[in-house]
C-alpha cells in the first residue's frame, strides 16, 4: 500500500470535521486555510452557499514582509474579526480546516476572539512567570524508616503462635 502524503491526510481530517461543522446565516464557519507563504480566512454560510467576508495575507492591505508567519495570521484574524462585525456577525464556527490547532491557525483564531468574535470564549492568558522568591520552599522531608526484614526465625515463631490459638 502506498504512502498518504500530508495534503491528502489533512483532506480526510477536514472532511470529517465539515461533517460535524455547518455555518449558518446566525453562525456563519470561519474556515481557515494555510499554504507556505499565505493564510486565507473567509466566513461562510453554508444554509445559503454563500461567502460572507473574506481575509487574506494575498490581499494589498494585509501583506506584510511575509505571510507564512505568526504574526500575519495575527493580522488576518484581527481583520476576519473586524469584518465580521461590520457584516452582522458575532459568533461563528471554527472551521481549522484539517489543520492541527497550533502555530498560524491558533494565531488566527485567538486573535478573532481579541478583536470580538465569539465573546463568549475564553482566551487562553498566558502563564506568569514565578521568580524564585515567589516558589514555595520544600520542606525537608523524614528519612524513611529502613524495612525490618523478617528473618526465617521470626516467621516460624508467628506462625507457632497463631497455631497455638
Amino acid at each position: 500500500m502506498a504512502q498518504k502524503s500530508r495534503a491528502e491526510i489533512r483532506r480526510g481530517v477536514h472532511s470529517r470535521i465539515r461533517k460535524k461543522v455547518r455555518g449558518s446565516a446566525e453562525r456563519p464557519r470561519l474556515a481557515v486555510f494555510r499554504s507556505l507563504n499565505h493564510i486565507y480566512a473567509q466566513l461562510i454560510d453554508d444554509n445559503n452557499g454563500t461567502t460572507l467576508a473574506t481575509a487574506s495575507t494575498a490581499e494589498k492591505v494585509l501583506a506584510g514582509k511575509t505571510g507564512g508567519n505568526i504574526e500575519a495570521a495575527r493580522t488576518v484574524g484581527k481583520a476576519i474579526a473586524e469584518r465580521a462585525i461590520k457584516a452582522g456577525v458575532e459568533t461563528v464556527v471554527y472551521d481549522r480546516g484539517g489543520y492541527v490547532y497550533h502555530g498560524r491557525v491558533k494565531a488566527l483564531l485567538d486573535a478573532t476572539r481579541e478583536a470580538g468574535l465569539n465573546k463568549n470564549e475564553a482566551t487562553e492568558k498566558p502563564a506568569k512567570e514565578v521568580s524564585k522568591a515567589d516558589k514555595p520552599v520544600k520542606k525537608e522531608s523524614k528519612p524513611d524508616k529502613p524495612v525490618k526484614e523478617k528473618s526465617k526465625a521470626d516467621k516460624q515463631a508467628k506462625k507457632e503462635s497463631k497455631d497455638e490459638e
